[in-house]
C-alpha cells in the first residue's frame, strides 16, 4: 500500500470517527491551528542561508524569500508564504559552511561570519515576518506578535578554527548553538562520518563543550560518531540538543542516535530534533542509497564518463528508490518517545539542506501534516505542544540557567589547543 492509500484509508478511519462520540471528536486541523497558537512551532535546522550563498553569493536581491520560490527553476524548500501555511513559529537558520578536510581550514571563521551577517541582513529584509531571536523568552514574545522568531545555530566546529575566543566571538554575533563537527572530523573530535581518531572527543573538545555551557550555548550533536555523543554528554553540565537527527534503531545510518544515547539525552533533560532527510529515516532508502553509491562508484573506476553515466541510468531504471513518507518520520518519533520519553523530541527537518524530502514533507508548509499524524496514532495536545516547540524551549532555558549560574563562578577559558595537547603528552609519560 503506497502513501496516498494509505492516506486515504486514514481519511476514511477518521472519517467514520467522527461521524460519532469519540476521543477524535475535535478536527484534527483545528486542534493543531489551536495547539500552535500558543506554542511556537519550532525548527531546529533549516539551510536555506547556504541556498543564498550556493545560488546567488549572499545577494538578497536575487532570491527573494517573501516570493512563492516553488515557481522558480530548482525551487527550495522554504520561502515566507510556505513557512506561514506550516504555522512555523521559529526557525534555527543554519550558519553551515563546508568543511574542507580534516581539521578543517582558518578561512571558515570568515566563511561563517559572511552567513550570520547574511541571515541578519535576510531577517532585517524580511521584518514585517521575520524577527532576530537570542533566548527561549524572546521567542515566545516574538511568536505573540505573529512574526517567526528566527535563530542562528551554526554546523560544524571547523567554524571556530580551534579557538574559544572565535567560540566566544560568534556567540556574540548570535549564533545559539553549535553543532561539534560536520562530515569530516576535528583535531578534538569525531565525526559520525570519518575516520575514527579521538575515539570521541580529545581534552580541548571537552573544553569546547564546557565554554559553551558557560556562554549558554547549545552543544549540538548532530553529524558526530557516537563516542562523542557519549562524551559531550559525560562532560556537558547543560542539556544538549540533535539539531536534526533521528533514531539508529530505526534507521542505521551513522547520523542518527542509538539507543543508550537516546535514554542518556531523556534523563540528562535533551532534545532529539527528528530529521527528515529520506537515508536517515527509511532502512530500506538507506540501503538503496548505499547501493546506488557503491555501484556508482564502481562504475565510475571501470567506465568512461559517457559510458558510466548511461549505465547508471540503466541501473536507476531497474532499482528504484522506495517510497518514504511521513509515517515513516512518525516511526521514529514514536521510538525516541518509547526510549527517552516525550520531553526529549523535537523536529528538525533540514529543508534545503536535503533532497527532496519524504512523501507528505515536502517543504516548510507540512508541519501540521505530521503533527496530525501524530494526534491519529494516540498523542495527546500537550505532546504535541511538546514535540512542536515546549520542548526545544525548556531546553533553551535550561541552557540559559546554567550559563548564568557559571558565569558567576568561571571566567572565559584562555586555553589553546597545542597546550593542551602537550599537557595530553606529559600526563601520558607519566
Amino acid at each position: 500500500m503506497n502513501f496516498v492509500q494509505r492516506l486515504r484509508l486514514r481519511t476514511l478511519v477518521i472519517a467514520l470517527l467522527l461521524s460519532g462520540p469519540s476521543l477524535y471528536a475535535d478536527d484534527l486541523d483545528t486542534r493543531v491551528a489551536n495547539v500552535l497558537k500558543t506554542t511556537p512551532l519550532i525548527d531546529g535546522h533549516n539551510d536555506m542561508p547556504w541556498q543564498y550563498h550556493r545560488r546567488v553569493s549572499n545577494h538578497l536581491s536575487q532570491l527573494d524569500l517573501a516570493s512563492d520560490l516553488t515557481q522558480i527553476d530548482n525551487p527550495t524548500h522554504t520561502d515566507i508564504p510556505r513557512l506561514r501555511r506550516g504555522m512555523v513559529g521559529g526557525v534555527f537558520w543554519s550558519v553551515y559552511v563546508p568543511i574542507e578536510g580534516y581539521g578543517g581550514k582558518p578561512q571558515a571563521v570568515q566563511a561563517v561570519m559572511d552567513q550570520i551577517d547574511l541571515v541578519k541582513r535576510l531577517i532585517n529584509h524580511h521584518d514585517h515576518d521575520l524577527q532576530l531571536a537570542l533566548d527561549a523568552s524572546s521567542i515566545r514574545k516574538i511568536h505573540a506578535t505573529g512574526k517567526i522568531a528566527s535563530l542562528i545555530g551554526m554546523e560544524g566546529g571547523h567554524s571556530i578554527n580551534n579557538s574559544l575566543a572565535s567560540l566566544r566571538q560568534l556567540y556574540d554575533l548570535g549564533a545559539r548553538y553549535m553543532t561539534l563537527t560536520h562530515s569530516k572530523g576535528l583535531l578534538w573530535a569525531d565525526s559520525a562520518t570519518d575516520t575514527t581518531r579521538h575515539d570521541g572527543l580529545t581534552s580541548f573538545g571537552e573544553l569546547v563543550v564546557l565554554e559553551m555551557n558557560r556562554l549558554g550555548m547549545m552543544v549540538d550533536l548532530s553529524h558526530v560518531s557516537f563516542d562523542t555523543m557519549r562524551d559531550a554528554l559525560r562532560v556537558s553540565r547543560s542539556p544538549v540538543i540533535f539539531s536534526h537527527s533521528s533514531a539508529y534503531a530505526v534507521t542505521q545510518h551513522a547520523r542518527n542516535v542509538p539507543d543508550d544515547v537516546l535514554a542518556l539525552v531523556g534523563k540528562k533533560r535533551g532534545i532529539v530534533m527528528v530529521n527528515y532527510l529520506t537515508s536517515y529515516v527509511s532502512e530500506p532508502m538507506r540501503l538503496h542509497r548505499a547501493a546506488l553509491e557503491d555501484h556508482q562508484e564502481m562504475l565510475n573506476r571501470n567506465y568512461e564518463p559517457e559510458a558510466a553515466r548511461e549505465l547508471m541510468a540503466q541501473w536507476s531504471a531497474l532499482h528504484p528508490a522506495p517510497e518514504v513518507t511521513l509515517f515513516d518520520v512518525a516511526d521514529h518519533i514514536d521510538h525516541i518517545k518509547s526510549v527517552a520519553g516525550i520531553a526529549a523530541i523535537g523536529l528538525g527537518a533540514d529543508f534545503d539542506g536535503m533532497p527532496p524530502g519524504p512523501v507528505g514533507l515536502e517543504d516548510v508548509s507540512t508541519y501540521p501534516a505530521l503533527l496530525k499524524e501524530l494526534l491519529i496514532r494516540g498523542y495527546s495536545d500537550q505532546d504535541i505542544a511538546k514535540i512542536a516547540g515546549e520542548n526545544l524551549l525548556r531546553v533553551m532555558t535550561d541552557v540559559e540557567a546554567v550559563a548564568a549560574r557559571l558565569q558567576t563562578l568561571e571566567a572565559p577559558r584562555d586555553d589553546l589547543l597545542h597546550e593542551v595537547g602537550l599537557l595530553n603528552s606529559a600526563q601520558k609519560a607519566q
